[in-house]
């Protein structure tokens, strides 16, 4: 596995870079290495619907190269990811080729609710870097069990972490602290 260097995060859709849980990840890996939470063009522009998500993962792959260069490290040396969409975006953009040393996938949205035949996995079959989801256990986007048998498609190895209790949005301090946890020690084993 390599090691990760920087983190990239993104918001799920309809919040943005400066939800929570990712400046508490930030805060707690700041003497660690640089985390960018980083904002999508639609957010930018005050609008907090996304498109469609294949012209959010074009818009992904054009800005990581520059992410990369401002925070001087190389682009797969990072590891990228965000809550919900912005995970899913990262996960579509690495399976479209770009560079990362890993994916941090918070809240994946495997399906919409009470959809579950609506599955958001197709490309997970090209997701060729480690991954790491962390979900709750009563998200209605997709089941422990839901996302453990997906996640058997990534040929790569997977770690799952499961918030006891939580739904989509872990919005306590118990679970933003595991999650925090769960994050850092996944990226202290990206090192060995």
């Amino acid at each position: 596995m390599s090691r990760a260097e920087a983190l990239v995060l993104t918001p799920g859709a309809g919040g943005g870079a400066d939800h929570r849980t990712l400046v508490d990840i930030e805060t707690a890996l700041a003497d660690r290495m640089p985390v960018r939470r980083h904002d999508f063009a639609y957010r930018r522009a005050g609008r907090r619907a996304p498109p469609r998500a294949e012209s959010v993962v074009d818009e992904l792959l054009c800005d990581l190269p520059q992410i990369a260069a401002e925070l001087d490290v190389p682009p797969a040396s990072m590891a990228l990811g965000g809550r919900s969409f912005g995970g899913r975006v990262c996960s579509m953009a690495v399976a479209a080729g770009a560079p990362a040393a890993g994916l941090v996938l918070l809240s994946y949205p495997l399906h919409p609710p009470d959809r579950p035949e609506r599955l958001r996995s197709a490309h997970f079959g090209q997701i060729t870097v480690p991954c790491l989801f962390v979900s709750g256990t009563r998200d209605p986007f997709a089941t422990p069990d839901e996302l453990t048998l997906r996640a058997e498609q990534i040929p790569a190895p997977v770690t799952m972490r499961f918030v006891e209790g939580a739904r989509h949005d872990p919005n306590t301090v118990a679970a933003r602290r595991f999650i925090i946890d769960a994050v850092r020690e996944w990226l202290e084993g990206l090192d060995g």
